[in-house]
Order: C-alpha cells, then sequence, then structure tokens
C-alpha cells in the first residue's frame, strides 16, 4: 500500500486528478479563433477582404449559420467590418493608432451620451493630454507638419464663422499637431477626446471670438515653428482654456 501511495504522489487516485485536457471550443469559437489569430500574425492585413461566408464554410468544413456566427464575434471585437452590397462583405480592419482612437472615441462618446461622463471631465483631460502633444510636436515637427499646419490656418483665416467647414478645420487642426508629436498612443487619445468635446461645433461662435481663435491657432503655430515648446505649451493653455471658458460658461 505504502508504495502504492508514493507511486501516486503520495495520495491514492492522484494520477486519475492529473489534468491534461482542456476544454474542447465549439465550431464558431474554433472559426473566430483561427481568423483571430491570422489577423494578429498579420497573414490577414488590414483592409483585406475575407473570402464570401460559403467559401469560408467550405474551407472550415463548417455551416454558413457557423461562420455567420464568427464573423459576427469579430466585428464586435472591431476586427473586422462587414459592409452590405454588391461590393460588400467582411474586411479586415485596420488596426493602427488612428483605428485606436475611433474605438476610444466611441466609447467615450456611449459614456457621455448614457450621462455616467460629464463633458466637462473629458474637456479637462483633453487639455492634460494636448499640453505634452504640443510641447512634443514642437520638438518633433516636420516642414511637412508646418506646411500642413499653416494651410489648415489660412482657410480658417479665410471663411467665415458660420462656414460649416469650421469644426472640421478644427478637428483637423488639433489632430495635425498631434500627429506631429510623433507619439503615435498620444495622437489616439487626442483624437478621440477632441472628437468628442469638439468645443468649437458647440459654441455660438461671434465674429469675435472666431478671430481670437485663429489668433490662438497661429501662436500655436509660431511656435512649434520655433521648436519652442514653452512657448507652444503656453499658447495651447491658453487656446483651451479660453474654448473651455466659453463653452461652459453657458
Amino acid at each position: 500500500m505504502s508504495g502504492q501511495a508514493i507511486s501516486n504522489g503520495g495520495a491514492p487516485g492522484a494520477q486519475d486528478r492529473r489534468r491534461i485536457g482542456k476544454r474542447v471550443m465549439r465550431p464558431r469559437q474554433q472559426v473566430e479563433e483561427q481568423i483571430r489569430e491570422l489577423i494578429f500574425s498579420g497573414e490577414l492585413q488590414g483592409g483585406e477582404r475575407l473570402p464570401p461566408e460559403a467559401e469560408l464554410a467550405r474551407q472550415f468544413e463548417v455551416s454558413r449559420t457557423t461562420v455567420r456566427e464568427a464573423l459576427r464575434s469579430l466585428s464586435t471585437q472591431n476586427l473586422i467590418d462587414k459592409h452590405p452590397g454588391a461590393g460588400g462583405g467582411s474586411f479586415v480592419r485596420r488596426i493602427n493608432y488612428e483605428a485606436l482612437g475611433a474605438q476610444l472615441q466611441e466609447s467615450l462618446h456611449n459614456l457621455l451620451t448614457l450621462g455616467t461622463l460629464d463633458a466637462e471631465e473629458v474637456a479637462m483631460v483633453r487639455q492634460y493630454l494636448e499640453v505634452p502633444s504640443t510641447r512634443l510636436a514642437a520638438e518633433h515637427r516636420t516642414d511637412d507638419d508646418l506646411r500642413t499646419l499653416r494651410e489648415i490656418v489660412e482657410r480658417q483665416r479665410t471663411i467665415s464663422v458660420d462656414d460649416p467647414e469650421v469644426p472640421e478645420l478644427d478637428k483637423r487642426f488639433h489632430a495635425a499637431i498631434a500627429k506631429a508629436s510623433r507619439n503615435r498612443v498620444l495622437a489616439s487619445f487626442v483624437h478621440a477626446l477632441h472628437q468628442e468635446t469638439e468645443p468649437v461645433h458647440y459654441l455660438a461662435l461671434s465674429p469675435e471670438v472666431g478671430r481670437e481663435t485663429v489668433r490662438q491657432h497661429q501662436q500655436i503655430v509660431k511656435a512649434i515653428d520655433a521648436r519652442d515648446a514653452d512657448a507652444a505649451e503656453k499658447a495651447i493653455v491658453a487656446h483651451l482654456t479660453y474654448l473651455r471658458e466659453h463653452l461652459f460658461a453657458k
């Protein structure tokens, strides 16, 4: 008896309890897991169209319903996009910092819509992130970055405050600064936060406020051009504080 106890690890029946198996996945989970691995390995590239459901069902030797359920789950995970119509189908989502920003923005939008976040909280965090973003832009900007910023500001200077292009130009301006920072994670967060607060969109812009906003943008670009991180920080703080005060003073 004592010899048997030793061979079983000191307890009768110990080998019977040794775990050598793992949960067997359902067919839908197997299809989902294999496609996910192909995406993360890079074998399936961003923007690539997957084979039709019928072809996938043939390749995986499962039903079309199983394939459809797997694709639906991958879509929920933001790994693929499904487009209807003749030129549609399932496409691998481009997984990059811009996609990250879009997902962050969608989550923020839902939280704001549900009322579980306050818009002023988001605006404050946006300021906390745009300050280092602008400092980094002053340090790392290229001539192309400057050209883009100047073109945006020039367009802002020449249009009226009630032009429907105003909110889009403001978004492009801040996105261009974030891109110039050369920190893609920071750029993703700035994109998401700006997209949701989008203060210029909500402001009842008077000609005076419009002109002051453009002047502030010009000061930011001037500091970035001079590679003066301190001046850039001062200019972006003044600008964001000005917008926030006008937006939340109502």
